[in-house]
Parts: structure tokens; sequence; C-alpha cells
């Protein structure tokens, strides 16, 4: 069957394309914005990738379109799908309809760490011998794809571990992507308000994280912090399924209605022990850092022992992760500058990335250069809370990008620290190259491509 795939770059679309081709389809792709490192990814799988949205890209008509979830009515490839009469679906159905079907499927979901936290699991289960499908919403460092079938054949021990998105499924399909999963096994991380462009307030949100509870089994397990107050809120209206509470501190700080604890052994999460029922189970020593990163392992960690992975086979897989692309990835050390990539998308994300990164690299400075990218963040939403989240560094650069609705003077008078705006990249890059010194941190957040300023900062900091 030859599949096109529209918006085929997004972190979801590309995973699937990639499982699509796996299955024996024809997959061509189209996307606005063709960059590395998905693009290189699907390239290097033979995914003919065309740049825009022009209707001859479904020239000779595809069996089937799968429509992603920035397509919107007026776009001239989705005009022409529909006057033509072309067989179309989401990606998120897709996926239900011809990889998930009959599989144990345990699906990672909220507001921060999905992509984290789903490479962590996938990779406890592959460490563990049980060849896991998964579908990852970016580029792990210890798979070699986003997304595989995984699984051995015959049914037994079939699992697939995916990225559970709240985002919407499609312009025809308003659902959020996790309502197609019906997982048995279910992490629910946490829970903000985020994508204003599409939820009115955290309730609207809310209401979809049920619908994704009210799909799992009785017989399955669900997985959430103790702190969450709005995951709780969100179990109040009505849960059938058992559900496990992980928990971060000392042994003083556990109650009864914690069944997985985390004890910091280094106050940058590098090291971990873990506490089962109020038993020692292990300990993972990682190049992770973050408390935000612990809890993502811990999760993790209890997931896989829902399927049978031992706590103590889950630690040792821990401490052998590598990571994701994008996530306080170092790129380079140049003349003792490490320069990070990261990918910030809401407030939380950027406190909780500096945070872990300060108490990583300790009384050294620390330079945060970000993008408020995301749809949320240009639209304002998160804007009193923007100063507060980057306190942590000690120098901060705010992009003002083309397009951002609102003005950052505000965010760069509120702010603890030293913080400025800029409007060129040029500027941030000259900034960078005369000012920092030998020791110094550099961490790019965006949750885009940011005009390949990594890449550039490098180069600039090697030839100066």
């Amino acid at each position: 069957m030859h599949l096109h795939i529209l918006g085929i770059c997004g972190t979801f679309m590309g995973s699937l394309a990639l499982l699509a081709r796996e299955l024996g389809h024809t997959v061509t792709g189209s996307d606005q914005n063709v960059y590395p490192p998905m693009s290189t990814q699907l390239e290097a799988a033979g995914i003919e990738l065309m740049q825009g949205y022009s209707g001859s890209h479904l020239q000779p008509h595809p069996d089937l379109v799968i429509v992603g979830n920035a397509m919107k009515r007026g776009i001239e490839a989705v005009e022409y799908m529909l006057n033509a009469g072309l067989p179309y679906t989401s990606g998120p159905q897709f996926l239900s309809d011809y990889v998930l079907r009959g599989r144990h499927v345990l699906a990672v979901a909220g507001t921060h760490g999905k992509t984290t936290t789903t490479t962590m699991l996938a990779w406890i289960l592959d460490q563990a011998g049980l060849n896991p499908g998964f579908l990852i919403g970016g580029v792990p460092l210890c798979f070699s794809h986003s997304a595989r079938l995984g699984g051995n054949g015959n049914g037994e021990k079939n699992y697939f571990v995916v990225e559970a998105d709240e985002y919407d499924s499609a312009f025809f399909d308003k659902r959020s992507k996790f309502v197609h999963y019906q997982p048995r096994t279910a992490i629910l991380n946490n829970l903000e308000f985020d994508h204003a462009d599409i939820f009115d307030d955290l309730a609207a949100i809310q209401k979809q994280f049920h619908h994704l509870v009210r799909t799992i089994p009785s017989q399955g397990q669900i997985i959430a912090p103790i702190t969450e107050r709005h995951i709780d809120e969100v179990l109040d209206m009505g849960c059938w399924t058992p559900v496990q509470r992980t928990a971060i501190g000392s042994n003083e700080s556990a109650s009864t209605a914690t069944d997985w604890q985390a004890e910091l052994l280094s106050a940058d999460g590098s090291q971990f022990k873990v506490i089962h029922q109020g038993i020692d189970a292990g300990t993972v020593n990682w190049s992770m850092s973050g408390q935000h990163n612990v809890s993502n392992g811990l999760a993790a960690i209890a997931a896989a022992y829902h399927v049978g992975v031992s706590p103590q086979v889950a630690c040792d897989a821990l401490s052998n992760f590598a990571g994701i692309k994008r996530r306080m990835e170092l790129l380079a050390t140049i003349d003792g500058i490490e320069v990070y990539d990261d990918f910030a998308h809401h407030p939380t994300a950027i406190e909780t990335t500096l945070d872990g990164a300060r108490k990583k690299i300790g009384q050294r400075k620390l330079w945060a250069i970000i993008e408020p990218r995301s749809n949320t963040m240009r639209m304002g939403s998160h804007k009193d809370n923007l100063a507060h989240s980057a306190r942590m560094a000690d120098e901060v650069i705010w992009y003002q990008p083309e397009g951002l609705d609102w003005d950052l003077s505000p965010v760069i008078a509120a702010s603890p620290n030293s913080a400025t705006i800029s409007q060129q990249l040029a500027q941030i890059i000259g900034r960078v190259q005369q000012e920092a010194q030998s020791g110094d941190a550099v961490v790019i957040m965006s949750n885009g491509g940011f005009g390949g300023l990594h890449q550039k900062i490098i180069a600039a900091l090697k030839n100066r």
C-alpha cells in the first residue's frame, strides 16, 4: 500500500512513517519544515520527502493519506485530498488500526517528560529481553530509530510503548491522540495547562485525560505521582483501574500510599535508590540529571514492573541509559565551554531543566538562550511565569522571534538575574563568542530548529 503522510517531519508523524515503512508499505510525505534530526532519520529509511503541501504531491493517488494534526482546511494538499475523494485517516487512528491492535500497550502521558519517560521504559523492556515495539516523539540516543514494531510475532509478551500526547488528532478529529491507544499500562506523569491553541483551560485538558482513564482496563495499571493534584482530580472523576503511586524524597517523607519511592543519593539526581513498598529494590547511577528525570525514571521502573521486569533489572538498564536528543544534550565542548541543546516548550520545562543543570555544574556560569516558540508561549499564556522559570541561570537571553504576539520586556523587568532580549541570531552568537569563558555552560532552549543557532554558536566559539 502506498501511504502519503501530510506533516511527516513532526516528531509523531515521522516516527509513524518509520513504522509504516517497517510494515512493508511504500511511504512518501510532505512537510513545510524539513529539518534534522527527523528528516535525517526518514531519508536514511528510504522515505521520499517533499517540501510544502502541493496537491501534486498526491499524484498519482496514494492508497491512503495520513493527515497530521498541523494540517488545516485551506492547505492545498488538504483541499486536493478532499476534492479528489482520497481515503484518509489521522496518525493516531492509523497507529491504532495497524500497529497497536492485539498488543499490550504501555502509554506515557503528561504535560512534561513524555518523550524521555517513553524512551526510558522502552529501553528497560529492551534490556530485559522483551523486544518491545515503540513510538517515541523524539530521537533517542539509545536506539537507532525513534520507532520500531518489535514483538516476537506469536502474540506472547507482545509489548508496545507509546508516547501518549494530549494534542488533538487531526482537523477532522479533535479528540486527544491518546484516546486511540487503549493502553493496559499507563503512566500519568504530570498535568498542567498547555496547548492554549486548542484547550480553553486546564479543565478541558483534564476532560481528555479522563477519556484516556476510561479506556484503561480494570486488570491494567495506572502509575501516577503522589504529588500531582491535577491528576488526582482526573482520577476523582472516576477510575476503574489500580493506581500505583510514586514519590521522591527521604524515607521520612514517604507514606503508606506510596508504592514506589526514589531516594536521592546525589543532589543533581545522577544517583538514586529505588524503594518498592518499603524495601530497597536497586540503585540507579546514570548520566542524567535533575529531579524531573528521577521522577521519569521511577515511573518507568514501576511500569516495567507491571509487565514482569524486576526493579533491579530496570535499575541496571537505566544506569546505561543514553538519553534523548535535544534533552540537555551536550553538543560540544570548546575551550572548556559546554554547549547544550534542550527542547523547552513550557515554563516548567525551562525551570526543571535549568534546575538540573545548576545542580550538575555547581557554581560555574550558566547561560540560558531561550526561544518561546511553542504555540502556548507564542500566545503569551505563560508569560507571567517565564522570568521565574529561568532564575537558575546566571545569564538569560530571550529571543523575540518573528510572529511573537506579545512584548518580552516585562519578562526582562521581572527577572531576578541578568536577562536581555535579542531579535537577531547574529547578535546572540556574537555575544556568546565574546563573553563566554572556560567552565561556562550554554543551554540553548527551543522546540524548533532555532535557525541553526546551536551549530552557529559552536562554529563561532571554534573560530574565536
